[in-house]
Order: C-alpha cells, then sequence, then structure tokens
C-alpha cells in the first residue's frame, strides 16, 4: 500500500556453514578445518536436521579478520611444507614420521597412496623455535635415526590423536563423546569395553565415522576407515581406556536407552525386554572380524596402507 514503510525481516539468529564460509569468503573445506581446529564457534541445529550452525555474532567477530583466518587453515604437502621449512622434502618427512610435525588433512591420491597435510601456521612456528634450529640443519639424532630405522611412523597415529580431539570439541553431550572415542576402536574392542549390551549398541549408534573420501565401498573409504582405526597395542589402550571413562561419565549423568518394556508398549506384548530398539540395531561399521592373538600383532601393522611421503 503506498505509504507504508516496508517491513524490516528480522536477521536470523544462526546460518548455515555453507553460507558462513561465503560471508567470511573462505572455501567449504576451509571453513570445516577452522571450525575443527576451534576458530570459528558452531552450534547444534535446534531443528532438529542434525548438522550444526554458526551464530551470526561469531561471523560479525570474524569478518574483521577474515584474511587472517584464512591463512591460518591454509594446509601444505610435503614439498611445500619442506619449502616453506627450507629444508629437503626428504629431512620433512623424517620430521612427520618422528611426530615432530602432525597432519591435519588427508587425502588418497589415485594410486591409493595417503598424502598427508599439514597447518602452515604451525610449521613456521617450527621453524621460528630456537629448539629447533638444530634438527633444521645439522645432523638427525642418533636416538632419532634409530627410530626411523626400526621403522618408526607416527603420521596414522598423531592424526588419529588430532581428529578425536575435533570430534570431542563438537560433541554434544556425554554419550556423543563416548561415540565419538569409538570411532577410532574395531567393534571387537569395543565389546570388550563395554558390557552392557544396551550401552554397546547406543555407543555404537554414536560411533563416529571417518571423513568421507569416496562412495561407501570405495577403496577411498576402505583407505578412509583403516587409517580412522588405532592399529598400535598402546594407541589401542589407550583408546579403550578413553571410551570407559568417557561411558562412566555419561552413566553418572543419563543411562543409556533401554527397550520398553511389555506393560510399557502394549503395541508389543511379545517383544522381549532383553531386545534392543530397532533404531539401535544398525550393523557395525564393518563387520567384526576374529580377536588376534597378541602374538599377531606386528603381523596386523604391516597389513596397514602404503603411506606417501
Amino acid at each position: 500500500m503506498p505509504g507504508t514503510d516496508a517491513v524490516t525481516q528480522p536477521r536470523p539468529l544462526t546460518c548455515a556453514p555453507s553460507r558462513a564460509a561465503r560471508e567470511l569468503g573462505l572455501k567449504r573445506g576451509e571453513f570445516d578445518l577452522a571450525a575443527h581446529l576451534g576458530r570459528i564457534r558452531t552450534l547444534p541445529d535446534e531443528g532438529g536436521g542434525g548438522g550444526r550452525r554458526v551464530p551470526r555474532t561469531e561471523i560479525d567477530r570474524l569478518l574483521a579478520r577474515a584474511e587472517s583466518l584464512r591463512e591460518s587453515v591454509r594446509v601444505v604437502g610435503t614439498a611445500e611444507g619442506a619449502a616453506l621449512m627450507k629444508i629437503p622434502a626428504s629431512r620433512f618427512t623424517r620430521f612427520a614420521k618422528l611426530g615432530l610435525t602432525t597432519p591435519v588433512k588427508w587425502y588418497p591420491n589415485r594410486y591409493r597412496a595417503v598424502v598427508w597435510l599439514y597447518l602452515a601456521e604451525e610449521l613456521r612456528r617450527f621453524v621460528a623455535d630456537e629448539k629447533n634450529a638444530r634438527l633444521l640443519t645439522g645432523r638427525t639424532p642418533e636416538d632419532l635415526r634409530d627410530r626411523l630405522n626400526a621403522g618408526a611412523d607416527q603420521r596414522a597415529r598423531n592424526w588419529r590423536g588430532r581428529h578425536c580431539g575435533f570430534l570431542l570439541r563438537q560433541a554434544d553431550g556425554p554419550w556423543e563423546r563416548a561415540g565419538a572415542v569409538a570411532g577410532f576402536l574395531d567393534p571387537e574392542e569395543i565389546d570388550e569395553v563395554l558390557t552392557d549390551p544396551h550401552e554397546r549398541l547406543y555407543v555404537r549408534s554414536l560411533r563416529s565415522a571417518p571423513p568421507a573420501h569416496g562412495a561407501p565401498g570405495s577403496p577411498a573409504a576402505q583407505l578412509a576407515e583403516e587409517l580412522m582405526t588405532a592399529d598400535d597395542p598402546d594407541e589401542i589402550g589407550w583408546f579403550r581406556s578413553d571410551l570407559a571413562r568417557e561411558v562412566a561419565q555419561a552413566r553418572t549423568l543419563r543411562p543409556a536407552p533401554r527397550p520398553a518394556s511389555p506393560t510399557q508398549n502394549p503395541a508389543a506384548p511379545n517383544q522381549s525386554p532383553a531386545a534392543p530398539p530397532p533404531h539401535l540395531a544398525a550393523p557395525p561399521r564393518h563387520p567384526v572380524p576374529p580377536r588376534p592373538a597378541h602374538g599377531l600383532r606386528a603381523w596386523l601393522r604391516r597389513r596397514s596402507p602404503r603411506l606417501a611421503h
């Protein structure tokens, strides 16, 4: 109607990650990494979509320093990382295998080998630290050479530890935290830690999936599954202990869901009280293999995927 002021629509309090990335001038991968690193605050989607939302106040806070945010999540591979540190690529690879630099992401190349990516910001800090000057220019210390000669390669393990931290920061509750940790264990390991069948099924339903790489069942997806699963005995023990602790804490706050009894569910009078609810009876991410004897651990480690330098 003429003379009537246009009605101003209130600005939404949150927005989708894709829109937040566009407003901040970030690629979606850069946005996701920034969120994983805790540099962009996200919230659970209260609309029931199961995803994450970004508060408008967070976008407003970051707009003034969008360029520095983008630089803080820049990732580099071995060749670019070595050039940044002014060292040969072979020395850079040795650093990574020894755990002196930690991958933040990875992707499979066409040969199904893993290409590790590192934060450029962290590599610059490594170079700036005077304690590392001898490592950058001098002969590799004998104890480190011995570890390399023995086959040390911490890249996958360090990535798992870092990725677990990402998932725990985004977990929406205590049982979700347990599911994040369980994602790094074989189902048989979960079964040994969780003796209560209802807790076991619930944690499995919340188990974190590997980062998406290829269609389900593809070689890339299988590689992601392998890299997501702890394979060293001490690393497995660490995740098992962490899972037990997270479940114990979750149990005190909220018990795992139990199936309804016949009196609580008159529509299904013949249902056994011990039967798990259908939505928790999803199969594990991969079949449970027979548990190997401890003497075969070395053989299992030789099955790990070929890692690119």
